[in-house]
């Protein structure tokens, strides 16, 4: 993998990163800005944007902290055009060198109008991107890729693979698609409650749209699950599939699976029923 500033991008965002949407925006409140210092401070390497974030929305992040990388998780190809994420790209670039990192996925039908023929669409993209005039590097953007196409895509033009909602076993076919080389860094929900019956719900709640989603129910289905598991909710088996519950120490145990099978880098997404932002997750599951 190419290196970022004399250091590789697995080395740049180390092993454990966040994936949040409270901090996706493009002004940080004086809080914000605290809560991004610390989540710093605490040895994330990384910080993923949610909510199909644009470069604009890593500036504040970026200015609030001094080394962590933050990266989109994901723009969404079809609201911007190949040019302009170049450009912004050049300008964080200039102000902030080796600071950011471009994920970029093709988003859902079910909330993209002209969404048609998603694979090409990422092809043309790229293509774009790589003749702009101010292209990003190969080694500074990932795919957000589920699908065997998209994760041979996301190994011959990018730095690698950053799926989304996946279980473990995901990620060990995404790492013997990827081959060893590209850098895989899945995101993983977690839920720090030990009663099953309040951490389920919570997880359900959360999964609810994302069962509407074609792209993701059609991979889950690639992997063993079934209608029945996707029906009402999500089944037992699935949920406990996709959302790590208990406490932190069988947490970590959940997570260490992702690595075992292939992952370089995790990006927790700590998943709460009341929806507060979760800094003291953050702190008891710190690096």
């Amino acid at each position: 993998m190419t290196s970022v500033s004399g250091m590789t991008l697995r080395d740049r965002i180390g092993r454990l990163g966040i994936w949040g949407r409270e901090l996706r925006t493009t002004t940080l409140t004086a809080q914000q800005r605290e809560a991004a210092a610390e989540i710093e401070s605490l040895g994330y390497g990384a910080l993923w944007l949610g909510s199909s974030p644009g470069v604009e929305h890593a500036v504040p992040v970026i200015e609030a902290t001094t080394s962590m990388v933050i990266a989109t998780g994901i723009l969404n190809i079809w609201q911007h055009q190949p040019s302009a994420v170049g450009d912004a790209f050049a300008d964080v670039e200039r102000d902030h060198p080796g600071r950011f990192v471009l994920g970029l996925g093709v988003s859902h039908a079910l909330l993209v109008s002209q969404y048609h023929r998603p694979y090409s669409a990422m092809v043309d993209f790229l293509d774009l991107l790589d003749l702009a005039p101010d292209p990003v590097p190969r080694e500074r953007r990932v795919l957000a890729a589920l699908g065997p196409r998209m994760l041979h895509l996301a190994a011959q033009r990018s730095a690698g693979a950053h799926p989304y909602m996946v279980p473990v076993e995901h990620t060990a076919a995404a790492r013997a698609a990827l081959g060893p080389g590209p850098l895989l860094a899945p995101e993983v929900n977690v839920v720090v409650d030990t009663d099953p019956a309040t951490a389920r719900a919570a997880a359900r709640a959360h999964l609810g749209p994302y069962l509407a989603m074609t792209n993701y129910t059609a991979n889950l289905m690639r992997f063993g699950f079934t209608e029945d598991d996707l029906a009402g909710g999500g089944s037992d088996r699935l949920v406990d599939a996709l959302y790590h519950w208990g406490d932190v120490d069988r947490i970590r145990t959940r997570i260490d699976e992702y690595y075992a099978a292939g992952a370089d880098h995790v990006a927790v997404q700590v998943v709460r029923s009341d929806g507060a932002f979760p800094i003291q997750e953050y702190r008891e599951l710190a690096p």
